[in-house]
């Protein structure tokens, strides 16, 4: 059971073959006996809800922005008024891992206190994805320093660790693993050249991710809305005994959006995440996490949003500020 092996079969050299024009993966599959000898998700989508204390409904969350030039203090300052507002998930964005105006260990020693505080008020320790991404033994040195000041979560560029990196991760962690696909493109934009996202998670899965993005529909990126429901319905489904893996949405993501994923996957088994679509909301950081509770629950309802936003005024200034064919 050697995954790079696998890999290397499945698609080294035959990319590089002179009479072909054309090649993409469109899908594997592999006998669950076969499949059982790698390491798998450790935490998966039940893990991933059990860490997070959310259940019966999409975990929501943000992504701490900007990229560039945020001091640990004032990361920690957002992380405290995101998680005053009972947000149930934040990551870092995947540029942020060990800059010398954040470093790393600054930042996770400016924000774990402000993590803690919110879950002694609340019961539940908010999930933060910290960025680990480095090489394996500063992934390990940061996973440990994450696990010895109580958080839950660390995040991983998953294409540039490599799948050696990802599986040494997987066999380290004692806390689930957000992988960030960034670089995706590269691989799968081109409709004749690499592979379809339905090959991607699976490896992804074999090597140990918990978590996994998939884009956001009617988002910035160039992906159609039926390829990420595709891909975030693939994370889910059966693959060779191994346990599923949780879909994250995300990218121009925000409360009008929830009834189009509802309508379209038809599970709840999810990460949305949304940046503007929360923090920029027009009457704050809370009412943009309310908003993004409120739209699920009328998709899940089923009641059109307008109808539900009559009395819920997050939802209904959400509505009226982000707009789209939802409002």
């Amino acid at each position: 059971p050697n995954l790079t092996t696998l890999m290397a079969t499945l698609a080294g050299n035959l990319f590089e073959l002179g009479e072909v024009t054309a090649l993409r993966v469109l899908d594997i599959d592999l006998p669950a006996s076969y499949a059982a000898q790698f390491p798998g998700p450790k935490f998966g989508v039940a893990g991933t809800r059990e860490k997070a204390g959310v259940h019966g409904r999409p975990i929501i969350g943000t992504i701490i922005k900007p990229s560039i030039g945020l001091s640990p203090k004032a990361t920690a300052e957002l992380v405290d008024a995101l998680c005053a507002a009972d947000i149930d998930f934040i990551k870092d964005d995947e540029l942020m891992a060990d800059p010398p105006y954040a470093p790393f260990d600054a930042r996770l020693a400016a924000v774990m206190p402000v993590l803690h505080k919110h879950a002694d008020r609340t019961g539940r320790m908010p999930m933060y994805a910290i960025n680990i991404s480095g090489s394996i033994d500063e992934m390990r040195r940061r996973h440990d320093a994450v696990v010895a000041q109580g958080g839950t979560c660390v995040m991983a560029s998953a294409n540039w660790i490599g799948l050696s990196g990802l599986q040494d991760l997987r066999a380290h962690t004692a806390v689930p693993i957000h992988a960030h696909r960034n670089g995706w493109g590269a691989m799968t934009r081109h409709p004749a050249l690499g592979y379809e996202f339905r090959v991607y998670q699976k490896v992804l899965r074999l090597a140990g991710a918990d978590q996994l993005h998939v884009n956001g529909v009617q988002g910035k990126f160039w992906e159609p809305d039926s390829s990420v429901i595709a891909s975030a319905a693939s994370c889910l489904a059966p693959f060779a005994g191994v346990q599923p893996i949780m879909p994250v949405f995300s990218s121009g993501q925000w409360a009008g959006l929830a009834p189009v994923i509802h309508d379209q996957l038809h599970s709840h088994d999810l990460m949305h995440l949304a940046g503007g679509g929360i923090i920029g909301h027009p009457d704050g950081i809370a009412a943009g996490v309310a908003s993004m509770r409120e739209g699920w629950e009328a998709a899940r309802e089923g009641i059109p949003l307008a109808q539900y936003a009559q009395s819920r005024p997050a939802l209904r200034i959400a509505l009226a500020k982000f707009g789209g064919p939802n409002a």
